[in-house]
Formats: C-alpha cells, sequence, structure tokens
C-alpha cells in the first residue's frame, strides 16, 4: 500500500505540475485576446469538453468523471481569465 500511495502522490504532483503549465496557457491567452468579450469562448468550451471525452473513451477512463472535471476547469480558467485579462489592461483599478 505503501507504494502505492507513493504512486498516486507522484502522479498529483505531475498533475497539479499540468494544470499550472494549463493556466500558463491560460493567461498567455489573456495577454494575446484583443478584445474582452472573447475570453468566453462557448464553442472552443464544447470542443474541448468533447475533445477530452473522446479520450477518455480511447483510453478507459469514465467519461462522466473527465466532463465533470474538465466543465470545473475550464470555468475556472475562464474566470481567472477575466482577472488576468482586466489587469492586464488596468481595468481592475477602475
Amino acid at each position: 500500500m505503501t507504494e502505492v500511495r507513493a504512486n498516486i502522490d507522484a502522479l498529483d504532483r505531475a498533475i497539479v505540475g499540468l494544470l499550472r503549465q494549463r493556466l500558463d496557457f491560460i493567461e498567455a491567452a489573456a495577454r494575446i485576446k484583443q478584445s474582452r468579450d472573447t475570453v468566453r469562448d462557448e464553442a472552443r468550451k464544447a470542443d474541448v469538453i468533447a475533445k477530452v471525452k473522446a479520450e477518455s473513451r480511447r483510453i478507459g477512463l469514465p467519461e462522466d468523471l473527465a466532463e465533470q472535471l474538465y466543465e470545473l476547469l475550464i470555468e475556472y480558467s475562464i474566470a481567472h481569465e477575466f482577472v488576468r485579462f482586466d489587469e492586464l489592461r488596468g481595468a481592475a483599478n477602475g
């Protein structure tokens, strides 16, 4: 059991690192996008979730798990991108 837990802990560290990298790209998008109304892109969100569900099916991961996690991840990412977009353009300061 100790080895199993150590492996899970190692995977969790890797997942957290990948989440940080993903957030770095979200921040890059906030720098690149010219208009605040392009931050929320429902078509892109649907596309990402569809791809995640397809990959889940391919590898045998429960689709509902992946979909729920990505719904949360994407909504957090959108909120974060709005904050960064505003900070970068001074909108947060009024």
